[in-house]
């Protein structure tokens, strides 16, 4: 009886991978006139995204860029910009901006992978951000970033530069030595800069 319920279960996960095969071979044609060859190189490029981000990227926000005159605009129709409660000259936290839920989700499916890389600028973000604010905060900001990076080669067809992983150390780099010489102190130790 269990062999022949593994049988069953084993056709039923063939079946089922083989309409997952249809099914990406159809939006793959389906994209293809959307998003040419170079297109896909430069987003491909970007690190987190794969051809499955850039399908469902293409298929919530097309390749017409001008519907959304900047990047902040587009930010805010997907949902991926923080909101903006101020009272009192005061910034409050508040949630994000309710947009696109496809989108969102395949933008922070794409950040989580991107900040697993090494040495690029989205993990540098993720990791600079997590202990000040929390994870899923630094993650939707590097899901923000992704989009912003997005649209920019969508509209203007640029190649993707990454920062590096040491940019947010060479933005300022009194303040890096100074957090530096303090971590030393607190550890114990006596730093003299020469």
């Amino acid at each position: 009886h269990h062999r022949f319920m593994l049988g069953q279960l084993l056709a039923h996960l063939t079946h089922l991978d083989q309409q997952i095969a249809v099914f990406s071979a159809r939006i793959a044609a389906k994209t293809a006139a959307f998003v040419d060859e170079v297109l896909e190189e430069k987003l491909d490029v970007v690190p987190g995204v794969n051809s499955t981000t850039i399908e469902n990227v293409v298929a919530e926000i097309g390749t017409d860029m001008d519907q959304f005159p900047t990047a902040g605009q587009i930010a805010s129709w997907g949902g991926i910009c923080p909101g903006n409660e101020e009272s009192a000259g005061k910034r409050k936290r508040t949630k994000t901006t309710k947009g696109n839920r496809w989108l969102r989700r395949a933008l922070s499916e794409a950040a989580w992978a991107a900040t697993h890389t090494r040495n690029s600028y989205f993990s540098a973000q993720y990791h600079r951000l997590a202990g000040r604010r929390g994870k899923k905060r630094a993650l939707i900001a590097v899901a923000h970033t992704m989009l912003i990076v997005i649209y920019e080669i969508i509209k203007h067809r640029t190649d993707y530069k990454d920062l590096g992983a040491d940019y947010f150390a060479k933005l300022d780099p009194q303040r890096h030595k100074r957090y530096l010489v303090k971590r030393l102190e607190q550890l114990g130790y006596e730093v003299t800069l020469t």
